[in-house]
């Protein structure tokens, strides 16, 4: 990204570089260095501006002042940080002696002459309730603070507006329609790809730019990068007379040179003379550029990578004893190590939960990490097959946590009814026994439990079905919402939890976008202090009894 960036400033005129929030945590990048490999990197790019996302808050204000330091800390780098609508209270790491120690309304950036404010918003609601802000930190309004900032701006003369946001691909649409007087808005948050991929095999959620109208029925443009640096965002924009004039642009994905077809052991580089037909198609492609990496920027990025790698090994927690893995509590997996060796297929932990009745210790305690850590979040399900180990008794390394969970899931949050709760419980188990699906689809639960009979047709498994609500347990409400976490797999679809599918496509869903392992690495750190995790009461586990034919 580095690299594609500097090769833009080359070659245009007017360039301001912008990275719309969602710097910070969720990697073991994060983990190990808390914000400085990010800014070290971040740097090498050298952006102009930095709009606030819910993550910068993931880890309290503290620890977003550090990150910030480290970020300020490079003298041939100038950014700005700006979130109008966050607002830290005085004596605060954010806000020792002013509110705008770290943070400013907006920057005013002047090009030919002719003065343009980039206003800065934060999905509030969100950071809020899914990150750790202090409690006396004060999130504003969206759309109220930034018509506030526009009208301030154009009372100093400021005719053209832009609005650095972190807030989502529908909410920026939204946000520019209810307001006046904004021209442009750079957003993030929502993930979103723009542009034509579709040749590609990749979906697009609109237009890059995307053209919308604001409050004054006057033309505004919306664009956003993707995520994970896969893309640089060229967006191309004329003012005239005070308003927007013209826009336009170009979403670069950014790509090597070496083309594998396969995975894993199947995992294949695929040669000559294929490679220069893809190459090819590549170059005929404006939106796919072939980008050899700044030397700088990985430079530093491999001297990271290589403690990373060291630190993989780092022990962030123990196991008290012996955390099998079991899928099914009445499937004991031949050929596959679910417990430690001379011990039966009915193994019993020191607290009495038993493999052949409660299913898997350690599928038992991922869960309740993810509950732990989405602080929203009523109760957690999860799929048996998305944890790949068990654990032996003894130290506990980060390199272990991403071996339980190895996958690129993402911690995701879904407004469920209790209906819909008790139907993705019988489609996880009905993909294992009515479509012959794997019985990685058996699901666990933390703060929720029942009983199943397998005996029963799809529909009536799952009886006794309780909620745990500050520590008393109570039958399910079918009516009431609750707040579901899960991975990003099962959001998807993925085992057949058709029902968590819905609820995604109907907008019902926050995608913490913490990855999976690590939030299980946060428990093992944070909730439990790295105090050793042991096997739950037989009580705590979700399935509580499980009938056979």
């Amino acid at each position: 990204m580095t690299a594609k960036i500097k090769a833009l400033e080359n070659e245009l005129d007017n360039v301001v570089k912008v990275h719309a929030g969602d710097a910070i945590t969720g990697t073991l990048y994060y983990t190990l260095f808390k914000g400085q490999a990010d800014a070290d990197l971040m740097n090498t790019a050298c952006f102009d501006i930095f709009a606030l996302g819910n993550h910068e808050f993931d880890d309290g204000d503290a620890a977003l002042a550090q990150f910030l330091d480290w970020l300020n800390s490079d003298s041939n780098c100038d950014t700005a940080t700006v979130a109008a609508n966050v607002v830290p209270a005085l004596g605060t790491p954010l806000a020792a002696n002013a509110r705008n120690d770290y943070i400013e309304p907006y920057v005013i950036k002047e090009f030919d002459g002719q003065q343009v404010g980039f206003i800065g918003i934060d999905i509030a609601q969100k950071t809020r309730v899914s990150s750790q802000p202090f409690e006396s930190t004060v999130f504003l309004d969206e759309i109220e603070t930034a018509q506030h900032y526009v009208d301030e701006l154009k009372a100093k003369g400021i005719e053209n507006i832009v609005l650095v946001t972190h807030y989502g691909y529908q909410n920026d649409i939204n946000l520019a329609n209810q307001i006046s007087g904004v021209d442009a808005i750079i957003g993030g948050d929502s993930h979103a790809l723009l542009g034509n991929f579709n040749a590609f095999g990749l979906a697009s959620s609109g237009p890059y730019p995307t053209l919308t109208l604001n409050k004054d029925a006057e033309q505004v443009c919306i664009a956003q990068a993707w995520q994970y640096s896969w893309v640089v965002g060229e967006l191309n924009v004329t003012f005239e007379d005070g308003k927007l004039a013209s826009c336009g642009g170009v979403p670069y994905l950014l790509l090597g040179d070496t083309f594998t077809r396969g995975s894993g052991a199947n995992k294949t580089v695929i040669a000559e003379p294929e490679a220069t037909e893809i190459r090819s198609i590549i170059d005929a492609a404006p939106q796919l550029n072939i980008v050899d990496p700044d030397p700088q920027a990985q430079a530093i990025l491999d001297s990271y990578a290589g403690q990373v790698t060291e630190f993989s090994k780092d022990i962030i927690g123990a196991a008290g004893e012996w955390l099998c893995e079991r899928r099914m509590p009445n499937r004991p997996r031949s050929g596959s190590p679910e417990c430690g060796q001379g011990l039966p297929a009915d193994a019993v932990a020191d607290s009495g939960a038993q493999l052949s009745i409660n299913g898997g210790f350690i599928q038992q305690i991922v869960t309740d990490a993810f509950l732990a850590r989405a602080f929203r979040a009523d109760i957690a399900l999860q799929n048996a097959g998305g944890v790949r180990i068990q654990l032996a008794p003894g130290n506990i390394t980060i390199g272990d946590a991403y071996t339980v969970l190895p996958f690129s899931n993402t911690l995701v949050e879904l407004d469920l009814t209790g209906q819909e709760v008790v139907d993705s419980l019988e489609e996880g188990l009905g993909n294992i026994l009515d479509n012959n699906g794997s019985d990685g689809a058996y699901p666990y639960g933390s703060a929720i439990r029942w009983d199943v009979d397998l005996t029963q047709p799809r529909g009536q498994r799952f009886s006794n079905i309780e909620i745990k609500k500050d520590g008393v347990w109570l039958p399910i409400d079918l009516n009431a919402t609750y707040v579901v976490v899960t991975n990003s797999f099962l959001a998807g679809g993925g085992d057949g939890y058709a029902t968590f599918r819905k609820a995604s496509d109907e907008g019902r869903v926050t995608d913490t976008f913490i990855n999976y392992a690590q939030g299980l690495i946060d428990y093992l750190q944070q909730t439990l202090g790295g105090e050793p995790v042991k096997v739950p009461a037989p009580s705590e586990f979700s399935t509580q009894s499980i009938i056979t034919p």
